[in-house]
């Protein structure tokens, strides 16, 4: 466990200067902390077992506070390992050259050689940098959540979200997620195939060594859905291990039938095709449990067109089965 007086600090109460001088400090201490040009940061702590490069994705970006620790930071020290943390201060999707050469200095000082394994992370434009970036370090893992193989207009012409980062070099070193993956031990990645945008970017992932988890309706913020729902770290821990298996992962996930966002997303589904007996069925689900207005809409709607067919609702089917 790491101890410094930065992990108990009030950011809020901390200039931006005073928290830079901090975060050196845990560096000089732990590790060390980098500047990478004008748009990047890097936090190394711990110097052997497991090392977790994780890479910020666009809501931590969107926070825009100043003073924070890379993402996953108490998760992965609370655990005794070691982390490499990046952070974006903009739309970068880290392609800056002061980036690919921090990279290419850790792989030809052999930085990643202290550890007895390393693991690559994150989610959107930090999942497609995990898959990018894991290239330094051929044998790693490789955990992305909801990435983008490349935005690269001559690739991707029809990525239309991003408008920000496409001004990017896609094509120099560490370009193409794909590619990059090939030298990784394993990669596993998650993804809504509902979401049309993101499966046609898992469409360019393939291999051998890639293991690829649907997450239906689940949308692109897999990554917080999975934290709310209390997943997050089981999931990485057993991607980490090596012990994740696709009937352990959903089992796992079991836990978004009583995951609100998840809910919305499946009546939303529901309504759009028309299915009143299904919608009626979640309705009943969702209202045993919580208040909404929208179920409760929703299902009063169903019960019309249920009676306007002759059918019955699927408690009062229940409750006639329970008579007899």
């Amino acid at each position: 466990m790491i101890d410094h007086p930065l992990l108990t600090a009030n950011a809020e109460e901390m200039s931006r200067a005073d928290w830079t001088v901090a975060m050196k400090d845990l560096g000089a201490k732990h590790g060390f902390y980098r500047r990478l040009g004008e748009e990047h940061t890097a936090l190394s702590v711990g110097t052997s077992g497991t090392l977790l490069v994780t890479f910020e994705n666009l809501d931590h970006v969107y926070d825009n506070v100043p003073n924070r620790l890379p993402w996953g930071f108490r998760f992965v020290t609370e655990r005794g390992w070691s982390i490499l943390g990046l952070m974006a201060h903009a739309w970068t999707w880290y392609r800056d050259e002061d980036v690919h050469d921090f990279f290419d200095e850790l792989r030809d000082t052999g930085y990643f050689d202290q550890f007895e394994r390393v693991v690559f992370y994150g989610a959107s434009m930090g999942g497609y940098a995990a898959t990018a970036f894991s290239a330094a370090c051929p044998g790693a893992t490789v955990i992305s959540i909801s990435p983008q193989a490349t935005l690269s207009r001559d690739v991707a012409s029809w990525e239309t979200r991003y408008k920000r980062a496409w001004i990017r070099d896609y094509s120099s070193r560490y370009g193409f997620g794909p590619d990059m993956i090939k030298s990784a031990k394993h990669a596993y990645l998650f993804y809504d195939p509902t979401a049309q945008l993101d499966a046609m970017h898992m469409s360019l992932f393939g291999g051998e060594n890639v293991t690829k988890f649907k997450c239906r309706f689940m949308g692109h913020r897999i990554a917080s859905a999975m934290q709310q729902m209390g997943i997050l770290a089981p999931v990485i821990e057993g991607c980490i291990e090596g012990t994740l298996n696709t009937a352990e992962f959903y089992d796992l996930m079991r836990a978004r039938r009583r995951f609100p966002r998840y809910l919305k997303e499946l009546l939303a589904q529901l309504d759009k095709r028309e299915r009143p007996y299904l919608t009626a069925m979640l309705c009943e689900h969702y209202l045993s449990n919580n208040r909404g207005p929208a179920f409760r809409k929703a299902l009063n709607n169903a019960g019309k067109e249920l009676r306007a067919r002759n059918q019955r609702l699927p408690s009062e089917r229940t409750l006639k089965y329970d008579r007899r």
